[in-house]
């Protein structure tokens, strides 16, 4: 074989894998922009008896305001646990006077949401609720939020999750609005795309309901079986994919400066992290069970974070053209890298011009290359010295002794 045909092939290949990630994120938000609204949850059933998890570090600031907010939209039936875990602050005491039982755990080695969600599930297995929640200690949810994940976990017997959007800090920056927007389109658009093609829902960390029989066989100890992307993963390979409710919505908070910047690396490394490891895994899979699931899922999670990926297809544009004017390498790869980018760049017109125009007015879009380059290190970062999926938060570097 001469050696231009092996570097055409090379070349052609790593054109697909670029393109592939730009094809799945148009598809995504092309079927979110050209849907409609679809029909609430099934309510010709009973209200389901439920119990929300609220795994609480350091949350003393906003934990009476989450509960007070969650109770009314609760039942009779319900009941709220709030887990306060390792705590340094008031956080136990002031969700004790709300009315909600609060369990307080320490431990030194074990520390993170996944073990207090284990050791709650531990305290309510003798009499377990029909439908499981957590919900972040530092997310307000919005009416009929309760009401709608848990009716469309029984209805579906499948994990749910709720639209998870943050809300805007005080006085945000333009890198603040464009964060905001990166992240709808990864919580809302995408998901809601995902949703209308009858595909699967990633969970992204709070607004999740689980059927108890479901999420009973799970074990939530540990870092790795918790993050989220990761528990999506293992859920689907077990034959339970996740869905996803439009009709239900929690907003957390979007963290500021270096806390938002340690924020952004501990998402975005867990990601890489879950592209290296699980999508692997899901396609073996495929190969093996040939459930489409597995497929779908996998080539969903192979989607990078936004800037990564714009970053990634500025990069392949450049390099191969290049090679492609200056070298015998043929220019089908550069021409695939080319529409790749095309279905990238009206993939992001698309969910800006249906769901983002508040959050980014127009003129700010010439802000997004800036935004990118200033994530540079963040990547770079990631082959060095990457972050494991569950770190400190700027709670715990403020409270550690």
């Amino acid at each position: 074989m001469e050696f231009h045909t092996i570097a055409d092939s090379i070349f052609l290949t790593l054109g697909i894998i670029v393109l592939i990630p730009c094809l799945m994120f148009f598809i995504e938000c092309l079927a979110a922009f050209i849907s409609s609204s679809s029909s609430l949850p099934p309510e010709n059933i009973p209200r389901p008896k439920t119990t929300i998890l609220i795994p609480a570090h350091n949350e003393a600031a906003q934990i009476t305001e989450v509960i007070q907010v969650l109770q009314a939209q609760l039942t009779e039936q319900d009941q709220v646990i709030v887990i306060a875990d390792n705590c340094h602050d008031d956080t136990a005491a002031l969700a004790r006077a709300t009315g909600v039982k609060v369990l307080e755990r320490e431990h030194k080695t074990d520390r993170g949401k996944g073990y207090a969600l284990a050791y709650a599930m531990e305290q309510i297995r003798e009499h377990p609720p029909e439908v499981l929640v957590i919900l972040d200690g530092d997310c307000i949810i919005e009416p009929d939020m309760i009401k709608n994940i848990t009716y469309q976990a029984i209805a579906t017997g499948r994990p749910v999750q709720a639209t998870y959007l943050m809300e805007q800090p005080d006085n945000p920056s333009l890198k603040d609005n464009i964060s905001m927007f990166s992240i709808k389109v990864k919580n809302q658009v995408r998901l809601l795309g995902l949703h209308r093609l009858g595909w699967h829902s990633l969970l992204t960390g709070s607004g999740m309901a689980f059927p108890w029989s479901l999420i009973s066989q799970v074990d939530l100890a540990g870092s790795k079986t918790t993050d989220d992307m990761q528990l999506t993963v293992d859920l689907a390979l077990a034959g339970s994919t996740p869905v996803f409710c439009e009709h239900a919505l929690v907003m957390g908070r979007l963290m500021k400066d270096q806390d938002a910047q340690s924020q952004r690396s501990r998402w975005e490394h867990g990601h890489l992290e879950m592209i290296l490891v699980e999508v692997p895994r899901l396609l073996k899979s495929f190969i093996k069970t040939g459930r489409w699931a597995a497929l779908g899922l996998g080539l969903d999670i192979l989607i990078p974070p936004l800037s990564l990926l714009v970053m990634a297809w500025i990069a392949s544009l450049i390099i191969f053209w290049l090679v492609a004017i200056f070298t015998t390498v043929s220019s089908i790869p550069a021409l695939v890298v080319t529409v790749g980018g095309g279905f990238l760049l009206t993939g992001v017109l698309l969910a800006w011009s249906k769901f983002g125009r508040a959050d980014l007015p127009l003129g700010s879009l010439v802000a997004i290359p800036f935004y990118i380059l200033g994530k540079i290190p963040i990547y770079l970062k990631f082959l060095v010295k990457p972050q494991s999926r569950w770190l400190k938060t700027e709670r715990d570097l403020s409270n550690d002794p």
